[in-house]
């Protein structure tokens, strides 16, 4: 079934994509990298340094650029460390990771080999694989139990360390040390490695060095639930990885990767990749194209909601584009394709999610900047306390012995280690609980500093779902029970959401539907059907005959609000006028009101056309900017990034790239998978009033988080005072610190009772 009457839908404009660089096998790269050659310029200077902020830039005169899929990563932070290990290397210009979609490009001489370049990244602790395809690089999958038999075990050992240690203490000691030692091993390796790639202070030395720190001075089952508590972070941040780069492979699999080439008489299947620009393709109801292609056929309907989030499909004429992804909706047609491989609406989609991710400040833990220089400064402060005085005062070695060891115990991060994520989990727990998902510690503080919103509209402040508003007699005898019985039996197994909107309201008004035969599609136009010997149809209002000129007046009034209208006539006799609109969600003006009184403002950006977006935004009195493509509400967020720290609230792929450039990205929960895995969080139960509440949950999350810190070092700077005049012993200094780890947990517990 198709419709042709979208409220007066502009028809946007594909921008088209320009590649500057040519890609050719270089005869001495691995056959695992992807190569491109820039112009030979023998000035050239090479420059290591890469910009955090900036996308990859194209590869300098001489150099050439090489990418790889990335995986082991679970955290931006890691994206950091591998940048660090490869900017090292002689030679290297520029090396850039692309967290989202996993991908690291390196511009280097052509004089380094790529061998070298995969042989630091395998140094650091990650694997390099194959150069970019048309899905997202897959690591085999183990089972479940081997992937989390460290963490299995080290757990395992620590519960029979505590039910032995209750009858023989010392036993249990034993098991605690030999736990530390089971989960220190992978961890210190790790640390290891990354000390020799150029990241000597990453999160792994500082857990290492707490570890040990506290296996040292005997407390080994302290020392041995820190571990425990870093692996199940490590795990669940891996996770949360693994499904973004679910959402990517699942946008990519929206062009399909076989199309139906025709040659002359002859049809042939293809590979997509082999599609070029001037072939003609064949794309059966219900198919998607695989390239960006202009329509040869008179008319079709097409489902363009992976590009513009309207549900509503949109008419096409003969010498339209038609985006790839793009779904046919009633009938096979041709098409002339206009894009090179690699170059179609779907793959510009994921560029911008890789220059968005690249553009955004680098999140990286708390813990891990705080690492850099905390951890090295207190063993520093230790060691000199145990060897300044007896050196240099001829004091005592035993007594500042164990004033150091006790100022080592002092200076433990174990407070500090637990305090961020203690707070961290309680938060999204509770938020959790309130119906919205937060993807983590820096989705959360980022949450806590928006000033500004922007909404998308369909799906997001409206239902996504259109309904019936108005049904108006033509100066006809019949009742308007009737049409709209008419007008429901030949649309009745219709899956056009117009067509179920038109059933849907003749259902809710309690009528039962009429029996038609010889219902038949129109392309472009609308649906007939017989009843009774008549024939009867349901047109766009361009497609309907003898319409008067009040008529024609009433419809544009209609459409003029933004909403859809359709003309019911029997033997081509306009008899009815039925208007469809898109609902605003029931709590859509609450919420709004509840983000103003907490200084957060509003703007909607769409896809739709300017009436429709007006209507919308004069209710929820917002500002709007109308008739967007994904590129224009990047750059619309882009712009508004200069001066507000701002949100991006959608539910469509079309709003996955402006999610990205946004300071933080929410999705509907009843959005698109992509949506869902592209956003830094989520209103799962898809109700807005989730939104204010999640940004207050945010900021009390955030003010205990500074809580904690301030818990933390402020003990330690008193018990540090203390250590060094010999007022604090091993004993205190295990209470200390055991102490502070006991209020900044309480204190964090604290957010699951935030309503």
């Amino acid at each position: 079934m198709s419709h042709s009457c979208c409220s007066g839908k502009s028809k946007p404009t594909q921008s088209e994509a320009h590649q500057h660089n040519s890609h050719c096998c270089d005869a001495t790269a691995s056959p695992h990298s992807h190569t491109e050659h820039a112009p030979h310029d023998s000035g050239h200077v090479h420059d290591a340094s890469t910009g955090d902020d900036d996308p990859p830039r194209a590869p300098a005169s001489g150099n050439q650029r090489h990418s790889w899929q990335v995986s082991g990563m679970d955290c931006p932070s890691c994206a950091r460390k591998i940048e660090t290990a490869v900017g090292r290397l002689d030679g290297v210009s520029q090396a850039r990771v692309l967290f989202a979609t996993e991908r690291l490009v390196v511009d280097a001489a052509p004089t380094l080999s790529p061998s070298v370049i995969m042989e630091a990244v395998g140094a650091a602790g990650f694997t390099l694989s194959g150069g970019p395809s048309r899905t997202a690089s897959s690591a085999t999958q183990s089972s479940w139990l081997r992937e989390n038999a460290g963490i299995i075990s080290l757990a395992a050992m620590m519960g029979l360390a505590t039910l032995l240690g209750q009858v023989m203490p010392e036993l249990g000691q034993w098991l605690f040390t030999l736990a530390t030692l089971w989960g220190l091993w992978p961890v210190t390796r790790k640390a290891w490695q990354l000390a020799r790639s150029g990241t000597p202070f990453a999160i792994e030395t500082l857990m290492s060095v707490a570890a040990v720190g506290a296996l040292y001075l005997g407390e080994t089952a302290e020392a041995a639930m820190v571990l425990l508590l870093f692996m199940l972070g490590e795990k669940l941040e891996s996770y949360a990885a693994g499904r973004a780069r679910a959402g990517v492979t699942a946008l990519m699999a929206l062009v399909p990767e076989q199309a139906i080439r025709v040659r002359g008489e002859q049809r042939e299947e293809v590979e997509a990749s082999e599609l070029r620009p001037g072939d003609i393709i064949e794309v059966a109801p219900g198919a998607r194209l695989p390239a960006d292609a202009v329509l040869l056929d008179t008319l079709a309907a097409f489902d363009e909601s992976a590009l513009t989030g309207e549900s509503i499909p949109v008419e096409r004429r003969a010498g339209e584009k038609v985006a790839a992804g793009s779904l046919c909706v009633d009938r096979l047609i041709r098409l002339r394709v206009t894009s090179e491989p690699g170059h179609n609406a779907i793959d510009r989609i994921l560029q911008l999610i890789e220059e968005a991710e690249s553009k955004r400040a680098p999140i990286e833990r708390f813990i891990d900047r705080f690492s850099r220089w905390y951890t090295p400064a207190m063993m520093l402060v230790a060691l000199a306390v145990i060897l300044i005085p007896p050196l240099a005062l001829g004091a005592d070695w035993e007594t500042w012995t164990y004033r150091g060891l006790a100022l080592l115990l002092i200076g433990c991060p174990c407070a500090l280690v637990i305090s961020t994520p203690a707070a961290v989990t309680s938060a999204l727990a509770a938020a959790t609980r309130q119906g919205a998902l937060i993807k983590g510690g820096a989705a959360l503080e980022q949450l806590a500093a928006i000033d500004m919103i922007a909404f998308d509209k369909t799906g997001t402040l409206t239902l996504g779902k259109p309904a019936v508003t108005n049904l108006e007699v033509l100066g006809s005898a019949e009742e308007a029970t009737f049409l709209l019985t008419m007008a429901a039996a030949i649309e009745t197994g219709s899956h056009h959401p117009l067509a179920q909107a038109v059933v849907n309201h003749a259902t809710e008004q309690g009528i039962t539907t009429a029996a038609a035969g010889e219902i038949r599609a129109l392309p472009g136009m609308g649906v007939e059907g017989i009843i009774d010997g008549k024939r009867w149809s349901l047109l766009a209002p361009q497609h309907q005959q003898g319409l008067d000129e009040p008529t024609q007046a009433r419809i544009q009034s209609l459409e003029q609000q933004g909403k859809t209208v359709i003309v019911l006539a029997r033997e081509k006799t306009p008899l009815a006028l039925l208007a469809l609109q898109d609902q605003l969600r029931g709590d859509a003006r609450a919420a709004l009101d509840e983000l103003k009184a907490l200084g957060i403002e509003g703007v909607m950006l769409t896809g739709d056309n300017p009436r429709a977006a007006a209507a919308i935004a004069g209710q929820l009195g917002l500002d709007y900017r109308a008739s967007l493509l994904p590129t224009d509400k990047v750059d619309a967020i882009a712009a508004l990034s200069g001066q507000r720290a701002i949100a991006m609230v959608g539910d469509g792929i079309n709003d996955a790239p402006a999610m990205k450039r946004a300071r933080i990205g929410i999705a509907m929960g009843s959005g698109t998978d992509v949506a869902l895995e592209t956003a830094d969080a989520a209103l799962t139960t898809s109700q807005l009033h989730g939104l204010p509440a999640m940004i207050r949950l945010s900021r009390a999350a955030l003010a205990n988080i500074h809580q904690n810190i301030a818990l933390a070092l402020g003990l330690k700077a008193i018990f540090l005072v203390t250590s060094l005049l010999g007022l604090t012993g091993l004993w205190l200094a295990v209470l200390a610190d055991t102490g502070a780890t006991a209020l900044v947990t309480a204190n964090a517990l604290r957010l699951l009772r935030k309503r």
